[in-house]
C-alpha cells in the first residue's frame, strides 16, 4: 500500500504551506508536492480602488517586502499617467530598493537559513533556530541583525517608517533624503560591508561540509529570468527581461516587461493556492517532463539574477561573482546556491548605495511629475529580493481599478520549488522510518528560495482539508478528510 508523509507546517518561511511526500509499497519516494494553504486575494479586493491608493495598499500585502510592491505599483502608476518621473525620484526609489534587498536577504540568510547551515541539518530542532545561532556564533548573529537593521534604516530615512512606507506614488516620491539621513547611511557602510564579507567567507567554508546538499537541493536544468540593463548589467529596478538556459545560452533578450503575457503564462493546479507561471514559448511542463531542457520551468531571484547578467558593476561584488560562476558550467543550477547569491547581492547593494550617496540629486526637491489619467492599462516591474515582480493594472477614465494581476516572484519559482522538494525527498528518504534531519532537508530546500507566500496566494484551488468534531469533554466525535 502506498503511503504519504506530510510536513505541516513548513517552518521558517513567510506564510503557511505544507509538503506531501508520496511513497510506494516499498517505501521509496515517487513524488513530492509543495502546497500553499493560505488564500488572500489581493488582486480581487483592489478592484474599484483609485490608482493613487494602490502603492500604499499593495505595500501592505507583505511586511517583509512592502517596498517591492510599493515600487512596482508606483511604476505602473507612472505609466498610466504617461509621465517621465524626475531623475531624483528614480535615484531615491533605487536607493530604497537597495535597502529592501539588504534587509530581506539578511533576514533570509542569517535568521531563517543560517541555523541549518551553521548548526547542521541534523542538529537538535529545539536549538536549530536564531536563538541557537546566537548561542553558537554570537558575532555572526549580531552582525546579521545589524545588517538587516541597516537596510530597514534606509527605508525609514526615506519613507519615515521601516514597514509599509507610503512614499513612492504615481509620478515620483513624496520626500527627498535628508542630509542627516545620508550621513547616517554613509557612517554604517564600513561595518555592514565587513559583516557581509565575513559571512561570504564563512559560507564558502561551509560548502565543504554541505557538498551533498549543494548537489541535491534543486540541482536541475531550467531557465532563469530577471531584469538586466540593455548591456546585460545586473539590474534591480528598471531595464529589460532576459531568459538564460542552464547552459548559459540566452534564449530571450531585451524583452519588454510590459509585454510579459507574450512569454509568461500562468497556470493553476487544484492542490495549491499558488499560481504556476511558466515560459510560454516552451509550454507548461507536465508531471513527467518538467525537468527537461525544453520545458517552460524557470527560476527568478538572486540565483537567476547572477546567472543572467554579464557583470554587476561594482568591484567587490564582481570579484565574488567570478568565483561564484566557477562553481557552475555556464550557469549555477543548484538552488542551494540561492544562499550564496543573496550574500553577493547584499555586497553589490552596499557598494551601489555607497556610489549613490555622492549624487546631489538625492537631496533634490524636484520629486514628482503631475498628470491625470492618460493610459487605461499599464505594467510596473521591479526586482523584488525574491525575483521579478509584475503589477498589471487596468483602470477606467477616472483612474478606478477595473482589473489587477500580480505576478509574484515566489509564484514564478513554484514549479522549481515543487521540483526541488521531489528531488531532495528522492535522494534522502528511503523507507517509512525517516529521521527528523531528513525531513528538515526537505523544508530547507524550500527555504533556499525564501518564499513569501502572503504575496503570492491569489489563485484559488481545491485544497486538501481535515476537519475534526470535538465534544465538550475533549473527545473526538467525528472527522472527515478531503484529498
Amino acid at each position: 500500500m502506498s503511503q504519504r508523509i506530510v510536513i505541516d507546517p513548513v517552518t521558517r518561511i513567510e506564510g503557511h504551506a505544507k509538503i506531501t511526500i508520496y511513497l510506494d509499497e516499498v517505501g521509496q519516494v515517487t513524488d513530492a508536492r509543495f502546497h500553499v494553504t493560505e488564500f488572500r486575494g489581493f488582486e480581487k479586493f483592489c478592484e474599484g480602488r483609485p490608482l493613487w491608493e494602490m502603492p500604499g495598499i499593495t505595500a501592505r500585502i507583505c511586511g517583509i517586502c512592502p517596498v517591492s510592491h510599493l515600487l512596482a505599483s508606483a511604476k505602473a502608476g507612472d505609466r498610466i499617467l504617461a509621465v517621465t518621473i524626475p531623475p531624483a525620484a528614480v535615484k531615491l526609489r533605487r536607493l530604497m530598493n537597495l535597502g529592501q534587498i539588504i534587509q530581506s536577504h539578511a533576514l533570509s540568510f542569517f535568521h531563517l537559513s543560517a541555523p541549518d547551515l551553521l548548526l547542521g541539518m541534523d542538529s537538535d530542532p529545539q536549538t536549530r533556530n536564531v536563538f541557537g545561532l546566537m548561542a553558537a556564533n554570537p558575532d555572526l548573529a549580531r552582525g546579521g541583525i545589524r545588517l538587516r537593521q541597516f537596510g530597514q534604516e534606509i527605508i525609514e530615512q526615506l519613507g519615515r517608517r521601516k514597514i509599509h512606507p507610503s512614499w513612492a506614488v504615481p509620478g515620483g516620491v513624496r520626500e527627498p533624503l535628508s542630509a542627516e539621513g545620508r550621513n547616517h547611511i554613509r557612517e554604517r557602510i564600513p561595518e555592514v560591508r565587513t559583516t557581509t564579507l565575513n559571512a561570504l567567507a564563512q559560507f564558502k567554508q561551509l560548502l565543504q561540509t554541505h557538498e551533498r546538499e549543494a548537489q541535491t537541493f534543486g540541482n536541475f536544468p531550467s531557465l532563469f529570468m530577471g531584469l538586466v540593463t540593455l548591456d546585460g548589467l545586473w539590474e534591480h529596478y528598471d531595464g529589460v527581461l532576459r531568459f538564460v538556459d542552464s547552459a548559459g545560452n540566452i534564449v530571450g533578450d531585451r524583452l519588454d516587461p510590459a509585454r510579459y503575457q507574450e512569454f509568461i503564462g500562468e497556470a493553476v493546479q487544484p492542490d495549491s493556492y499558488l499560481k504556476f507561471p511558466f515560459y510560454r514559448p516552451l509550454g507548461y511542463p507536465n508531471q513527467s517532463d518538467h525537468c527537461r531542457l525544453d520545458s517552460g520551468i524557470y527560476r527568478v531571484g538572486p540565483l537567476a539574477r547572477l546567472n543572467i547578467c554579464t557583470h554587476i558593476g561594482t568591484p567587490l561584488a564582481d570579484q565574488e561573482l567570478r568565483e561564484f560562476r566557477d562553481r557552475g558550467n555556464g550557469t549555477v543550477t543548484s538552488s542551494f546556491f540561492y544562499h550564496y547569491a543573496r550574500l553577493i547581492e547584499i555586497l553589490a547593494a552596499i557598494e551601489k548605495i555607497e556610489q549613490l550617496l555622492d549624487d546631489p540629486d538625492l537631496l533634490s526637491t524636484r520629486l514628482r511629475a503631475d498628470a491625470g489619467i492618460n493610459q487605461l492599462e499599464a505594467v510596473g516591474v521591479s526586482e523584488a529580493p525574491r525575483g521579478t515582480l509584475f503589477h498589471h493594472y487596468q483602470v477606467d477614465e477616472n483612474g478606478l481599478l477595473q482589473k489587477v494581476n500580480l505576478v509574484i516572484a515566489t509564484g514564478q519559482n513554484n514549479l522549481a520549488m515543487n521540483r526541488t522538494v521531489a528531488q531532495i525527498a528522492r535522494h534522502f528518504i528511503h523507507g517509512p522510518e525517516i529521521p527528523e534531519g531528513m525531513l528538515n532537508r526537505v523544508e530547507a530546500g524550500i527555504r533556499a528560495f525564501d518564499p513569501c507566500l502572503s504575496c503570492s496566494t491569489h489563485a484559488a484551488g481545491q485544497m486538501p482539508l481535515h476537519i475534526q468534531l470535538v465534544g465538550a469533554d475533549g473527545s473526538l466525535l467525528s472527522e472527515a478528510w478531503r484529498d
